[in-house]
């Protein structure tokens, strides 16, 4: 029963175990909008992929586009995975698994800097962009490991936007429409027997866990959640 679980409290404080799984999460100031368009999503996504790609693939890319060599020293592809991710109007959530002690603290600084420099310039705005730091929870066991990951994706199917926001989210790397070095699925797709339903309604499949599962994420993650999305 999910009752059983102990249920974790927000990890305000920036105190990250080695191998640990953390919801990180943040919104605009003020609730703003921090995605206006798909180039700001795709300017997200790629800051992840530079931050989180081999030094090997960053190299190859850095034949073509030169400044990518910048990346290769803050790369940290061997300190951290990332697990699933959604980008929101408004905020985002990241899914990760943290190898060693400061990596997130390191990650969390250059992506976030990278992404409102390049935003403020964008829309000539100065000043802060997220609402105060970003927040981290830590996750404690398998339960809220999967349903963080449901929870996550369930948030880029129900958006209403112009822009479609579960294609820059992880859900079509769990469903195999897409592929990355720098996202990593495997985890969590391990527990099912399938990544995606067949002809017939697999229930044992990811994308059934996802779409057809009943009980709301949110309530069974509570505080993993971030509030008023």
């Amino acid at each position: 029963m999910i009752d059983n679980y102990f249920m974790p409290s927000r990890n305000i404080i920036k105190q990250y175990t080695e191998n640990g799984y953390y919801h990180l999460y943040n919104r605009g100031v003020e609730k703003r909008e921090i995605f206006l368009d798909e180039q700001d999503c795709q300017v997200f996504l790629h800051y992840l992929r530079m931050y989180l790609s081999t030094p090997e693939e960053l190299k190859k890319m850095a034949i073509l586009q030169p400044r990518i060599n910048r990346f290769i020293s803050l790369n940290l592809y061997k300190e951290l995975d990332l697990l699933s991710f959604s980008l929101m109007p408004n905020h985002f959530h990241l899914e990760i698994k943290q190898y060693t002690k400061n990596a997130i603290t390191k990650f969390m600084r250059r992506l976030l800097t990278a992404y409102v420099m390049y935003f403020n310039k964008k829309y000539k705005r100065v000043g802060s962009l997220f609402q105060n730091n970003y927040k981290g929870v830590l996750i404690e066991n398998e339960i809220f490991l999967l349903h963080l990951s449901r929870y996550i994706h369930l948030n880029s199917l129900s958006v209403k936007s112009p822009i479609n926001f579960m294609e820059f989210s992880s859900y079509p790397y769990y469903l195999g429409n897409k592929e990355a070095s720098w996202i990593k699925p495997q985890e969590i797709i391990s527990y099912f027997k399938s990544a995606r339903n067949a002809n017939f309604k697999d229930l044992l499949s990811y994308q059934s866990f996802v779409e057809d599962y009943k009980e709301d994420p949110a309530k069974i993650l509570s505080d993993l959640t971030l509030e008023d999305d």
